[in-house]
């Protein structure tokens, strides 16, 4: 006896996040429930190359991907350090309104400076970072990044301490989800 042969299908995946759709491919649609997505935002963010993974959730016959990292090119952060200037990296985990975020910002000085005020930037940086987040849903946080607002405004409050060439969120990902009471 033959056995009949069960054929792939394509469902729409909305990705609110930057108002797209997408396609994937499977059997049928609960198939897809908790599969992960990543997405090149390059294009979207006129060079700045990043990309950001997203989780599928399915509630009935609709699909919807929630983020859950983002994270910046390797030939991004390349190409915007210079010659003649200092990096500040940094990686802390801290709470948001809805889960556990780890957090790697990126900074660039304009100029050489001293180890002092590399560590100052730091610090206030983490500061800064961890009292945005605490009552904010990692999804305004994920759309905040994807705007540029947090950086700009991260920016504008470090500069007190040294002016920065760049200030980016380098990797952004949900380590676990907090359940609402």
């Amino acid at each position: 006896m033959a056995q009949t042969r069960r054929k792939k299908k394509f469902f729409d995946v909305e990705m609110p996040i930057i108002n797209k759709t997408t396609h994937v491919r499977a059997y049928d649609i609960e198939e897809i429930d908790g599969r992960y997505i990543k997405y090149d935002l390059t294009r979207i963010l006129r060079g700045k190359g990043m990309e950001i993974q997203l989780k599928i959730k399915v509630n009935g016959e609709k699909a919807i991907a929630e983020p859950t990292k983002t994270r910046l090119m390797s030939y991004y952060m390349k190409r915007i350090v210079r010659k003649g200037t200092n990096y500040v990296e940094d990686s802390f985990s801290t709470n948001c309104k809805n889960a556990q975020i780890r957090i790697k910002p990126f900074l660039i000085t304009r100029r050489k400076v001293s180890r002092r005020v590399r560590k100052a930037l730091r610090e206030k940086c983490k500061e800064e970072l961890i009292n945005y987040a605490k009552d904010k849903p990692t999804n305004q946080i994920f759309e905040d990044i994807l705007k540029n607002k947090l950086q700009k405004a991260l920016s504008l409050k470090l500069k007190k301490i040294y002016p920065l060439s760049a200030c980016e969120i380098r990797v952004l990902k949900i380590e676990k989800e907090i359940k609402e009471k």
